[in-house]
């Protein structure tokens, strides 16, 4: 036998079917049943991207509603707590609008006064 024949053997049997930058279709497979498998590989591939990418965005709808929900309910908090203060900012105009509760206002104002000096002398 002849070394050299037997090394050149080898090495085809090793490297059967792998040329210079890929693969050859080798004798029990057509490129077209080749490129067929690899269409579906790929096409798997885009399944689960697609399938991912669904996920997302369902994720971020749901997401997108609750923050709407949220928002809504806020509005709907500052427009009772508007209606409230401005309620009361007409309270405030009208004890201020007559000279009696001036009066008061001032008396109350000065024991506050008188009792925040008091507090702080003897503490």
């Amino acid at each position: 036998m002849n070394p050299r024949r037997d090394v050149h053997n080898n090495r085809a049997a090793l490297f059967d079917g792998i040329e210079e930058g890929g693969i050859r279709a080798s004798s029990s497979y057509s490129s077209h049943e080749i490129d067929e498998q690899d269409n579906e590989r790929a096409l798997e591939g885009l399944e689960d991207r697609v399938s991912l990418l669904k996920r997302l965005s369902g994720d971020i709808n749901e997401e997108v509603d609750n923050h709407n929900l949220m928002l809504d309910r806020m509005g709907n908090d500052m427009d009772s707590s508007r209606g409230v203060l401005s309620g009361t900012m007409d309270r405030f105009k009208m004890v201020f609008e007559t000279k009696a509760s001036r009066r008061m206002l001032t008396l109350v104002a000065s024991f506050v006064v008188i009792f925040l000096i008091i507090y702080y002398l003897t503490r």
